[in-house]
C-alpha cells in the first residue's frame, strides 16, 4: 500500500513486484495475492489494462492516519486522559502541526470566516494537508475496514 500511496498514480502488481524487488526477494504471485486482498477490503479499486488490473488508492495515507487516530481515540475509556497523553507524547513539530490544524477547523466549528492558513513543517499549510485526505480538516469518516499492510486497523472488529 506504500508503494500505492508514495506514486499516487495507478499501479500494476509487475511495477510494484519490481520496485519491491530492488529491496528484497519477492515472488510475483505474493504481489498480486495482496493486492488483490487489498481490492477485497477495499482499500485500492482497479481497472483491467490488457491482461493486468491497474490499481488506485482509495484513500489518501493521511485519512488512513487520521482513521487510526480516531479509532484508538474512542475506544478509550477516558477520551480526555487519552488526548492528555498523546499531546504530552508529540515533539515540539507535532504540537505546532496541530496548533495549525486548529486554525484550520476552528473557524469551520464557529462558522465564521477562515483566517488565512499558517505553513506547515514540509511547506505545506494544515489547509492543504486536510485537502490530501479528501475530507474536512479533521475528519476521517468513510474509510474501509481494516490495515492495509496486516489486516487490522479502523472498523476491523478486533
Amino acid at each position: 500500500m506504500t508503494r500505492v500511496w508514495q506514486w499516487n498514480r495507478p499501479v500494476t502488481v509487475r511495477e510494484v513486484l519490481e520496485d519491491l524487488q530492488q529491496e528484497r526477494s519477492i515472488a510475483y504471485t505474493t504481489v498480486m495475492t495482496v493486492m488483490d486482498n487489498l481490492h477485497q477490503k477495499g482499500w485500492v479499486r482497479r481497472e483491467v489494462d490488457g491482461r493486468a488490473y491497474r490499481y488506485t488508492a482509495v484513500s489518501t495515507r493521511a485519512a488512513y492516519a487520521a482513521a487510526l487516530m480516531n479509532e484508538a481515540w474512542s475506544r478509550s475509556d477516558n477520551p480526555a486522559a487519552a488526548l492528555v497523553a498523546f499531546f504530552g507524547m508529540m515533539s515540539a513539530e507535532q504540537r505546532e502541526a496541530l496548533q495549525d490544524a486548529m486554525r484550520v477547523v476552528q473557524p469551520k466549528l464557529s462558522g465564521a470566516a477562515e483566517p488565512p492558513p499558517a505553513e506547515q513543517s514540509g511547506g505545506q499549510t494544515a489547509e492543504q494537508a486536510a485537502e490530501q485526505t479528501g475530507e474536512p480538516a479533521g475528519a476521517a469518516t468513510g474509510e474501509p475496514a481494516g490495515d492495509p499492510a496486516d489486516g487490522t486497523g479502523p472498523g476491523a472488529g478486533r
